[in-house]
């Protein structure tokens, strides 16, 4: 296959963050009359760019993988040059540089200006607000802040991406416009922390007044939260998912963990009790609603007592949705240098088994309850046999999907009511 040297592919790795990253720079790219494409696996593109993960353990070797997979492409001739840019560059540009010399260049996560001039072009500000979206055409990420001021014990993205910077509300609502005018049917915030968006913008707390903006945009049937930090939480937020028919009943709020041991160790801000309460709060003002959490397992100082504290708060809270992860150490972070990582990783793995085999159990029993229910569901795709959506309680990649039966064509990006027949742990069957 013959090389052609005016076309990048762009590969990203991790987070709808870098996601959002990858698609800003393909406008700019695009902007340029310079052919792009994104994660193409049997591509003639002569450039490839890497945009890196480097929040865990695992990412981190991934992101190295792929460098190294594309490094043996450039030596086989099949591209001409290689770029690396992200967290991973970010954080460890100058030891890249010097175990993967075979990289063109290195470039940080806010060095897309570099990255233009690099490729012989100029950073277009006119464009910048506008996304090439690598998503399906009928949802998109807003990434209404960059950066973090969180202090949490296990967590490395403030040393990689900075203090807090939010956006605009006026930016974010014109850029949403901009989706919009794209097709774009459902449209995902996030942010490191979202429930902290615009104290450094505001003075205050300002996600109630972002949500109000954006649920005024014409043409905009669903709006997701994802990543609400739970202290300090904006309970006014919780009134207006209820109330606004386009926010969906739907809440991704990470608590990682419910004893108060752990917790302190964490550095969370917030307690078991507080915890509780703020979960009996979204039960009772939006009851119905789907909460997804995220929990770390095998953190130090996760005794026996503290990890059945933890079983138990699954078993009991019942979390429609539900992620686990293992601990890993992560050099510069507050844990790394005061906590010893002293939970073995096959405790760690039994533990997240244990955790997500309960959550199995409950999953299967909260879908089993809505078969013969009806709902709008929203289109992905046809896989197989069957058309794959999504309820309002299901957020895209990583959470359940509908597989519906029906004898007409359903259409990505349009919603279609379907009835449940049949349930899984972590799928739905339906006609439409």
């Amino acid at each position: 296959m013959a090389i052609n040297s005016r076309k990048i592919n762009v590969i990203t790795l991790g987070c709808s963050k870098n996601l959002v990253d990858s698609e800003v720079l393909m406008r700019q790219i695009d902007a340029h009359k310079i052919e792009v494409e994104h994660d193409s696996s049997d591509s003639d593109a002569g450039t490839v760019i890497i945009n890196t993960c480097g929040f865990i353990r695992d990412a981190k070797q991934e992101s190295i993988d792929t460098i190294l997979e594309y490094v043996r492409e450039k030596e086989e001739g099949r591209i001409e040059r290689l770029f690396v840019m992200g967290c991973l560059s970010e954080r460890y540009k100058s030891e890249l540089a010097k175990e993967i010399p075979e990289v063109d260049q290195y470039f940080g996560v806010n060095d897309i200006r570099q990255v233009i001039s690099r490729l012989g072009g100029d950073l277009k500000m006119e464009f910048l607000g506008e996304r090439k979206l690598i998503t399906p055409a009928h949802y998109a990420y807003l990434k209404i802040s960059e950066g973090c001021d969180r202090k949490c014990s296990f967590c490395a993205i403030p040393l990689i991406r900075g203090r807090q910077q939010s956006k605009s509300i006026e930016a974010l609502v014109r850029e949403t416009e901009l989706l919009v005018e794209k097709g774009v049917k459902e449209l995902i915030l996030i942010a490191q922390d979202l429930t902290s968006y615009g104290t450094d913008l505001y003075g205050k707390r300002e996600l109630p007044g972002l949500l109000e903006a954006l649920a005024g945009v014409p043409g905009l049937p669903w709006i997701r939260l994802h990543y609400t930090y739970p202290a300090a939480f904006p309970e006014e937020i919780l009134y207006q998912i209820r109330d606004f028919d386009n926010i969906c009943n739907y809440l991704d709020i990470p608590f990682q963990h419910i004893s108060d041991k752990v917790l302190s160790k964490m550095h969370r801000g917030i307690t078991r009790n507080e915890t509780l309460r703020l979960l009996e709060k979204i039960r009772t003002i939006i009851p119905g609603a789907a909460i997804r959490t995220t929990l770390l397992t095998g953190h130090p100082g996760e005794g026996e007592k503290a990890f059945s504290e933890l079983v138990e708060f699954v078993q009991t809270a019942r979390f429609e949705r539900l992620g686990v992860f293992t601990y890993s150490e992560e050099e510069g972070t507050w844990g790394a240098a005061n906590l010893q990582d002293d939970i073995p990783e096959a405790v760690k793995l039994l533990r997240l088994e244990e955790l997500m085999q309960i959550q199995q159990y409950i999953s299967l029993s909260i879908n089993e309850k809505r078969v013969g229910d009806t709902r709008k569901v929203l289109i992905d795709r046809r896989e197989g046999d069957y058309f794959i959506g999504r309820t309002e309680f299901d957020s895209p990649e990583v959470d359940n999907e509908v597989l519906i039966e029906t004898k007409n064509a359903l259409v990505a990006g349009e919603f279609t009511d379907v009835t449940f027949t049949r349930a899984e742990p972590f799928d739905l069957y339906g006609k439409a």
